[in-house]
């Protein structure tokens, strides 16, 4: 190897998921990267919420009602809506990620236009089912 090889292999990017000057951001990668933090965000506020619900249940009539007291405030129907749109932003990604597996939809305008169709999906999905248990449908 030459000195000039040993210096272009040096400088050249380790992974191609070092977005920023050495790699430009694709949809399909900022729906990786997407997926990977829904997951942690529906891990650490879904099952705290679903644990503080069930303690509550758990707890009687009064412990239950004051919890939802507490969740029917702005600020926890903000976060129950981020959950909701979470749950089906992830399991839809996760189904085109499955897709991905079976060897289809692997071209660019493919999984582009699949990206595309999980983000409508799962935003409409979200506002739909916000408005229905909300009491606005």
């Amino acid at each position: 190897m030459t000195e000039e090889t040993r210096k272009q292999r040096l400088e050249r990017p380790l992974s191609p998921y070092m977005i920023g000057s050495y790699y430009k951001p694709q949809l399909s990668s900022m729906l990786s990267i997407a997926h990977r933090a829904s997951g942690v965000f529906l891990s650490i506020f879904g099952a705290t919420l679903m644990v503080y619900w069930l303690v509550a249940l758990s707890q009687g009539p009064v412990a239950y009602h004051e919890a939802l007291m507490l969740l029917s405030a702005w600020p926890a129907k903000v976060l129950l809506g981020l959950l909701c749109f979470a749950i089906y932003y992830h399991s839809l990604n996760g189904i085109r990620h499955l897709i991905w597996d079976t060897g289809r939809m692997l071209e660019i305008k493919q999984a582009n236009l699949a990206a595309i169709i999980v983000l409508i999906a799962s935003s409409t999905a979200a506002i739909v089912t916000v408005l229905i248990v909300g009491g606005w449908l």
